[in-house]
């Protein structure tokens, strides 16, 4: 595994320290008026959710670990396991469907995820960025409203609630953002 400098860190590596594996979520670069600089690392635990706050001066060696991504296809949900296939070899593993957080409800049967192993452990899947999903309640469309920053609240057929436009109707399919549970734009 390649070694870098405490300065060198950036978000979205992921980091082997102190015995874990870490993916980094924001780094900070300090310079006091007093001592050398360091970056401020804020990590995320990759294996069990843990935060840490660490320091780092730019002499400090890490190691950066590279995972490798797979492509594979879900298939289905099993006593809160999911279970997805490797579209080359078509091996089935499982996974626990804690994995997703709060996007599990993007999950549809059939959809490409990208799972990311560490050796032959999965540790992250990863959703498309944007899935097309379909309304089951809003409010009516009102003629002559326009589109003027007014959103109106929207259920979808996964139970999520989003903020769509007011020339959205109910039964429409849209395209919603899994990063950031906003809706992007009609299906």
């Amino acid at each position: 595994m390649p070694k870098i400098n405490g300065n060198e860190i950036k978000p979205g590596n992921v980091l082997e320290h102190d015995g874990g594996l870490w993916g980094v979520v924001k780094v900070g670069h300090v310079k006091p008026g007093k001592g050398g600089a360091f970056a401020q690392v804020e990590m995320k635990n990759l294996r069990d959710g843990r935060k840490l706050n660490e320091r780092f001066r730019s002499e400090d060696k890490v190691e950066r670990v590279r995972l490798e991504q797979k492509d594979q296809q879900f298939l289905y949900e099993n006593d809160g396991m999911l279970v997805v296939m490797d579209m080359e070899s078509f091996e089935q593993i499982e996974l626990p469907a804690d994995l997703l957080g709060d996007r599990r409800p993007f999950l549809q049967d059939g959809m490409t995820v990208t799972i990311e192993y560490y050796g032959e452990e999965a540790l992250n899947m990863a959703l498309p960025q944007k899935v097309t999903c379909r309304i089951v309640e809003t409010e009516p469309v009102v003629k002559g409203q326009t589109a003027a920053n007014s959103y109106k609240p929207a259920i979808l057929d996964n139970g999520v609630r989003v903020m769509v436009p007011p020339f959205v109707g109910q039964d429409e399919a849209i395209i919603v953002n899994t990063e950031t549970f906003e809706y992007a734009e009609r299906a």
